[in-house]
């Protein structure tokens, strides 16, 4: 027999086996056999429907550690123009630049300047005013409002 009579002799038996029903196959495979594949189909399906939420997740968190990121830039930018009257302005940028990079940027945004003002309002004892007005500025760089709304005439352009 050549090597297109065993090519044949195989899809022949293929085909036959693919027209079997389930205990046919079952028989001819084994129980054994039968588990591992409905198993194996199985795990296929589930990581074809779960692969999406995985890519979105790790998505999610690339976002997140990018707009800690920009939190932080945004605060050590801070502590280095050391310009009265300033902090709102990089509250607004940091939340700005966090935000514009997705959900995630977004969410680590929200989480550090809400932790950043509960340590704030605890421990500095600035006071609800201030605590208030530094979240009308987190909230509105975060929801993509202008920073410069909040900066202070002759702060440098670098910053």
């Amino acid at each position: 027999m050549g090597v297109m009579g065993a090519m044949s002799a195989v899809s022949q038996r293929c085909f036959r086996t693919a027209h079997l029903s389930v205990s046919q196959l079952r028989a001819r495979l084994g129980p054994g056999t039968m588990r591992l594949c409905v198993c194996l189909v199985l795990l296929c399906f589930v990581s074809c429907a779960s692969t999406n939420a995985l890519v979105q997740g790790g998505r999610f968190v690339w976002d997140a550690l990018g707009g800690a990121r920009d939190m932080y830039r945004a605060y050590r930018d801070m502590r280095e123009a050391n310009f009265i009257g300033a902090d709102k302005y990089f509250h607004a940028r940091g939340n700005y630049d966090a935000a514009r990079r997705g959900p995630g940027g977004a969410w680590a945004a929200k989480v550090i300047s809400d932790a950043r003002e509960k340590w704030q309002s605890d421990v500095s004892g600035r006071g609800a005013e201030d605590t208030r007005a530094d979240q009308e500025a987190n909230a509105w760089g975060r929801n993509g409002g202008d920073p410069n709304r909040y900066r202070p005439a002759g702060l440098p352009r670098r910053y």
